[in-house]
């Protein structure tokens, strides 16, 4: 049994709902948020919480918690753990351990930049070793030929390393307040804005809608 979720191009892959799949992986970022918005509540309301330290301290042992349970619905619903959000799911335990531990919330902060940097470089990496990884995140959501992969893994790649400079530019210049809301209010947008941005060249390379791109892709 393979523990990694298989290859896009193995038929015996078992593919989850795009939207669920969606869900699973932004569900965590939320319970950051909202759980830091709520801190200071949950502390007095449940003492024991205080001894995790502030707020974003809290909220990082509740997103650790809610990785988890994404990770284990992805299991029991696919019998494999998706790629990239198990490797999210490392820097997340790892730094949230460190933060919490050192009870520094410095490691809160450039968990995003260490997670988007690693994503970035894996997927201009792995195009230099002729491999389109960006298809374990999205082949559940639409079916592109090799150049459209490719063309996509980079400009992806590329998007994330972006988002990791710009993670560091507003959590080292602005409130801790203001990096809160353009963690989950920011970033979402931007990502949703660059993804469809990208649907003309999802187009231009889907094998859905040319069924007969598949046979040339495969010769």
């Amino acid at each position: 049994m393979n523990i990694i979720e298989r290859d896009p191009s193995d038929p015996r892959r078992k593919p989850m709902n795009p939207g669920l799949k969606f869900l699973l992986e932004l569900g965590p970022g939320l319970v950051f948020f909202f759980t830091t918005i709520r801190g200071e509540w949950l502390a007095e309301k449940f003492p024991v919480l205080s001894h995790l330290g502030e707020p974003i301290l809290i909220a990082t042992a509740f997103f650790m918690v809610a990785t988890a349970l994404s990770l284990s619905a992805s299991w029991l619903l696919t019998r494999s753990l998706p790629l990239m959000p198990l490797v999210s799911a490392i820097v997340v335990f790892v730094f949230g351990a460190l933060a919490l531990y050192l009870q520094d919330k410095t490691f809160a902060f450039m968990k995003p930049t260490i997670i988007n940097s690693l994503f970035g470089v894996t997927l201009l990496g792995g195009l230099l070793f002729g491999r389109s990884l960006l298809g374990y995140v999205f082949d559940s959501a639409f079916q592109l030929d090799a150049e459209g992969w490719r063309k996509l893994t980079f400009r992806w790649g590329l998007f994330f390393l972006f988002l990791a400079v710009l993670n560091e530019v507003v959590w080292r210049n602005f409130s801790e307040a203001t990096w809160l809301y353009f963690k989950v209010w920011g970033t979402i947008p931007i990502t949703l804005a660059f993804t469809f941005s990208q649907m003309p060249l999802i187009m231009r390379h889907s094998l859905e809608d040319k069924p007969g791109k598949e046979e040339k892709a495969g010769k």
